[in-house]
């Protein structure tokens, strides 16, 4: 690269002035499209309520709704029956004339406009808006699953039999698809309470035909059911501070808002079945054989899970039909829902887990289908989590955590979650099943805390739980395995989404019901940017000090997504005002080009060594083509022929250096202090380097020189080079070493979406493709699994032979 040469005082006026690279005279700058505007617009105003801080204010409140339930579930018809006592305390300074309950069922309320002219309208669930506004197209190949969906007429919505206050008389309501208005009979004033009653029954979804986040599952090999049952009662709305009711519509997506209280709920169900709940089982006696109590108590004190219900005991059991039933009991306290599960099939272990002097029990509840999987890793997978969440928000305040396995869903609720992760019927499975397993039991079990615990609207904002679990699950999953495979939370994993079509994208801050891509909208990027955020712009101590700060201020409270945003600022003195503009309000993304690097030198006005410089770069120059030509082409030329034509400039060498010159610079040196002559002497390398942005999102930059000894810098530079333009900036670096290369984002933190743009000079960046002949490609369930292929290897490799083909999961050939 060509020297150039300059003056110091003109370089540096201008490479460190703090105008450079800004708007020029007569440029205007819209004030809205600047990054780094504060976000007062945004955000609410602080109040009584929500301070300024990001903390609940001195006066912040929320309802409480405690519940009293006695469920029953009926076996062969898949019916689940209810009643329930509703204590519903009014903590805000604002008089009630109704309460809103959401009636979540409804969702799956039978499509039928003719049962209008049939039914009370106050009895049954309107039609489902949820089937209504679900778009739908035919494709070359199309699934039973799919083709059934489109003619499904199960109706799963609830039939409220009354709605009664506690001295039994009947409470007016109102059924708006799926929420209920219940007038109240008089005014409910600050500090008041109301009690009322509910009687209900529905139909329980095969969710393994029509989906769904609970229902059944049904064995045919042995004529069995596995219930995992949520959204079953009728359920107090959340009335709040900054928007009142929340009775947005329940269309499948938007998950829920919800009161804390305290639940006694009796289950009554098959009297050989297995039952796990939220909360702590009252009568254990009445439940469980000896043998299992005792088994229980030996788990307290374990180092490893203990087996209540061994396996065996499950498969006798799945041969048994009991024709009595049997009542569970549970109570849980502070918690804002409540989910069971309950199967004739279940195998249950548990071990403990210690949080001071309190001990926290880790269970799982699994058919033997599950196994060996689910036997070898579900607990100790829940114990882990329990653990490592607590380390970064507070500790596990609950006495359980369940986890259930379900084939094909991954759900939560307080101290229990339904998990899949289902191995071949061999007993075999792929690393993709494994890792999914326990990457679903740690995002779903560390769901307790976003938002069981730090209770925020899912209706409303589905990243403020998905988002923040998902970056806690990636933080649990490295902590379980060096080489786990995380799906979500490096910046490089969130590239091709980010670069992608931006009409096909949604900012995170859009409502749970109107997003684009739900798993990258929701929890993938809001995972990458708190990563992005601890890992690059805040750093981990200050990262870790101020999200735990959140989690602990907003315990068994209700934040909004401006609690989140400020109290990582105010815990951490960071202003990062622009960072959620560009990550949760925009879709714009990463791609920043280091365009140009340019090197300068100072001119020392010292003859002898500018001079040497100068005919050194001047010899170095390219050499025009005719010039080399008429070195052989012109064998003499005139001057050379005739000493005559010669004068001084003939003779005369511009680069010795002549006494004057050498007096010249000694007269210059008298001019300076020693700091400046220092400097002079010093020898340094200027590197001017200018970078444009090309995604529209500003970002720190992260830099690697490389000099040509070898060595290597790296330089953290924070996103506020861009506050003055965040378009193109330039930014001059001094060393004395001489730059071999320079490389933007070397280890992968910013998401930039073209990492080609990124080197001095250019690197090339190959992409590989693969060639394939033209024929379908085998369904990956169908292929045989690294386990199964081992298994073929060491019989062949014993001499055995086997009928066992790959792709038929395991089974011998012309076995169904």
């Amino acid at each position: 690269m060509k020297n150039k040469m300059l003056f110091l005082s003109s370089l540096l006026f201008w490479a460190f002035s703090p105008f450079a690279g800004n708007a020029q005279d007569g440029e205007t700058v819209n004030e809205s499209e600047k990054k780094f505007r504060q976000l007062y617009e945004e955000f609410r105003s602080p109040n009584v309520y929500r301070a300024a801080s990001g903390a609940p204010g001195h006066l912040y409140w929320q309802q409480r709704a405690d519940y009293d339930m006695q469920i029953e579930l009926d076996d062969e018809t898949q019916r689940l029956y209810g009643t329930e006592t509703i204590t519903y305390h009014n903590n805000s300074p604002d008089v009630l004339t109704y309460l809103w309950l959401q009636l979540d069922q409804n969702r799956r309320a039978r499509d039928s406009d003719y049962l209008w002219l049939q039914l009370d309208q106050n009895r049954r669930a309107r039609d489902s808006d949820t089937y209504k506004t679900q778009t739908n197209s035919i494709s070359d190949k199309m699934s039973f699953q799919s083709l059934m969906q489109l003619h499904n007429n199960f109706d799963g919505g609830f039939k409220i039999d009354y709605v009664k206050d506690a001295a039994g008389r009947d409470l007016p309501f109102t059924i708006n698809k799926t929420m209920m208005r219940v007038d109240l009979p008089q005014p409910l004033g600050p500090q008041g309470r109301f009690v009322l009653k509910i009687k209900w029954w529905y139909n329980i979804n095969d969710r393994m035909k029509i989906g769904g986040r609970s229902g059944f599952e049904y064995f045919p090999e042995d004529k069995n059911y596995l219930y995992a049952i949520a959204q079953f009662y009728p359920r107090l709305a959340v009335y709040s501070d900054n928007q009142g009711w929340q009775h947005k519509q329940f269309l499948g997506s938007g998950e829920f808002t919800l009161c804390f209280g305290d639940y006694k709920v009796s289950l009554t169900v098959p009297a050989d079945h297995i039952l796990a709940a939220t909360g702590v089982l009252q009568n254990s006696a009445e439940v469980l054989t000896a043998e299992q109590r005792s088994r229980w108590q030996k788990a307290q004190s374990a180092n490893a899970p203990v087996m209540i219900v061994t396996e065996a005991e499950a498969r006798e059991a799945e041969k048994s039909r009991a024709k009595s039933k049997k009542t569970w009991r549970f109570h849980a306290e502070n918690v804002r829902d409540f989910a069971f599960a309950t199967s004739r099939k279940f195998i249950w272990d548990a071990m403990p887990v210690q949080f001071g002097n309190r001990t926290v029990m880790a269970m799982s509840f699994y058919p033997k289908e599950g196994n060996p999987l689910w036997e070898q890793y579900s607990t100790k997978v829940v114990a882990h989590t329990l653990r490592v969440y607590s380390k970064h928000t507070f500790d596990y305040p609950y006495p359980v955590a369940i986890s259930v396995h379900t084939d094909r869903i991954g759900m939560e609720y307080p101290m229990i979650c339904f998990n899949g992760g289902r191995p071949e019927p061999d007993g075999t499975y792929t690393e993709r099943t494994k890792y999914g397993m326990i990457g679903v039991i740690i995002h779903e079990v560390g769901h307790n805390y976003f938002p069981m615990i730090v209770n925020s609207d899912e209706r409303q904002w589905t990243w403020m739980d998905e988002g923040l679990n998902t970056f806690l699950q990636f933080l649990t999953e490295q902590e379980w395995d060096r080489d786990y495979p995380s799906r979500r939370g490096p910046a490089y994993k969130i590239v091709d989404y980010m670069k992608g079509d931006k009409q096909g994208q949604t900012p995170i801050m859009a409502n749970s019901e109107s997003l684009l891509q739900f798993g990258n909208n929701a929890y993938a990027k809001p995972a990458t940017a708190l990563n992005i955020l601890r890992e690059t712009i805040m750093g981990r101590e200050l990262f870790d000090f101020a999200f735990k700060t959140y989690s602990q201020r907003w315990m068994f409270k209700q934040p909004e997504p401006e609690d989140l945003f400020r109290t990582m600022e105010d815990a951490s003195g960071v202003d990062l005002d622009w960072f959620w503009r560009g990550w949760f309000y925009t879709v714009d993304h990463v791609d920043i080009a280091l365009e140009a690097v340019k090197w300068y030198r100072i001119d020392t006005q010292d003859p002898e060594l500018e001079k040497a410089i100068t005919k050194a770069g001047e010899q170095n120059q390219p050499k025009f083509i005719g010039d080399i030509r008429n070195q052989t082409a012109i064998p003499a030329a005139m001057v050379e022929r005739d000493p005559a034509t010669q004068d001084f400039y003939n003779k005369y060498d511009p680069f010795a250096v002549s006494i004057l010159d050498k007096k010249e610079y000694e007269r210059y040196l008298a001019t300076l202090d020693e700091d400046e002559k220092k400097l002079l002497r010093a020898g340094y390398n200027y590197y001017e380097l200018s970078f444009s942005n090309l995604g529209g999102l500003v970002t720190p930059l992260i830099l690697e020189f490389t000099y040509k000894d070898g060595s290597q810098d790296v330089y953290h530079i924070p996103a506020e080079i861009w506050r003055y333009n965040d378009k193109q900036i330039s930014k001059v670096f001094a060393t004395q070493k001489e730059l071999a290369s320079v490389t933007l984002d070397p280890f992968l933190e910013m998401a930039d979406t073209d990492m080609s743009n990124n080197h001095w000079p250019p690197q090339a960046q190959p992409t590989r493709f693969q060639l394939f002949k033209e024929r379908e490609r085998e369904r990956e369930e169908e292929r045989e699994n690294p386990m199964q292929r081992q298994r073929r290897i060491e019989k062949m490799t014993n001499g055995e032979t086997t009928q066992e083909q790959p792709g038929n999961g395991g089974k011998p050939a012309g076995s169904n």
